[in-house]
C-alpha cells in the first residue's frame, strides 16, 4: 500500500513584514538635509564677526531642537504607555530615544567645533554646556536600561520614567542663559522680541530647522518599523 505525504504547509510572512524599512518619507528627510547643508555652505552669507565659524549655527542648533523633539516624543509616549500600557506607545518612545541620542551628539560635536575658534577651547564648563552633557548621559541611560531589563512591563515601566525626567531638562537648558553666567549668547531667533538674525540668514535657519524635524521624524518612523520586524521576526 503506498502512502501519500501530505504537501508541506506553506510559510504565510506576518503582516507587515515584506514592508522595506527604509522608505520614500526617509529618502526625501535626507534629501531635505542636503539641500538645508548645500544652502547654508553656497548660498548663506557669512556673520561679520564670526565669519565662517558661525555657519555651524545652522546644523548645531537645529539639531538641539531636533533633539527635545525627539525627547518630547518618547515623554509623551511613555505616559500613554504608563496610562494605556499601548505597546506601540512603548516601542515609539524607545524609537524616539534612540533619534534623540543621536541628535545630541551632534549638538555635542558641533559645539565644540564652533567653539574652538570663537570662545579659544573646545569646552569649558558652561552652564548650558554642562546641562546638555547632562541630557545625553540621561538620554544614554535610558537606552541602556532598555537593553539591561529582560521583564518587557519592568523595562518599560522604569525607562518611561527616564524619559520624563529627561524632557524635564529641556527648559532648564533653555534658560540657562538667563539663570547662569555662560558664554552663550542671549537667543537670538527664540526670544520675546523679533528675531534678529537678518531676512537671509532666518530663512536659512528655518529651513534648516525644518529639514532637521522632518529628518528626525523619519527616522523615528523608520526605527519604529524595524521594532516592529524586530518583534514579529521574534514571534515567528
Amino acid at each position: 500500500m503506498t502512502t501519500v505525504q501530505a504537501p508541506a504547509p506553506t510559510p504565510v510572512a506576518a503582516p507587515g513584514a515584506t514592508r522595506p524599512i527604509f522608505d520614500w518619507l526617509l529618502v526625501l528627510a535626507v534629501l531635505g538635509v542636503i539641500g538645508a547643508g548645500i544652502r547654508i555652505v553656497l548660498f548663506t552669507p557669512f556673520e561679520a564677526k564670526q565669519g565662517a565659524a558661525q555657519k555651524i549655527y545652522y546644523i548645531h542648533v537645529p539639531a538641539a531642537l531636533s533633539t527635545y523633539f525627539a525627547l518630547t516624543v518618547a515623554a509623551c509616549m511613555s505616559i500613554v504607555y504608563r496610562w494605556l500600557h499601548d505597546e506601540r506607545a512603548d516601542r515609539l518612545a524607545e524609537s524616539a530615544g534612540e533619534v534623540a541620542l543621536l541628535f545630541a551628539t551632534v549638538v555635542l560635536t558641533t559645539g565644540p567645533i564652533w567653539g574652538k575658534p570663537i570662545w579659544g577651547a573646545w569646552w569649558t564648563w558652561d552652564a548650558r554646556l554642562t546641562l546638555t552633557l547632562f541630557l545625553w548621559f540621561v538620554t544614554a541611560a535610558y537606552l541602556v536600561l532598555r537593553g539591561a531589563v529582560d521583564d518587557h512591563a519592568m523595562r518599560a515601566r522604569y525607562s518611561a520614567v527616564l524619559a520624563i525626567l529627561a524632557t524635564l531638562l529641556i527648559p532648564f537648558i533653555h534658560l540657562s542663559v538667563y539663570l547662569f553666567r555662560t558664554l552663550h549668547p542671549m537667543p537670538i531667533v527664540l526670544k520675546p522680541e523679533r528675531p534678529s538674525l537678518p531676512a537671509e540668514m532666518l530663512t536659512t535657519f528655518l529651513l534648516s530647522v525644518g529639514a532637521f524635524a522632518f529628518f528626525a521624524a523619519a527616522l523615528m518612523r523608520a526605527r519604529y518599523r524595524l521594532a516592529l520586524l524586530r518583534e514579529q521576526a521574534e514571534a515567528a
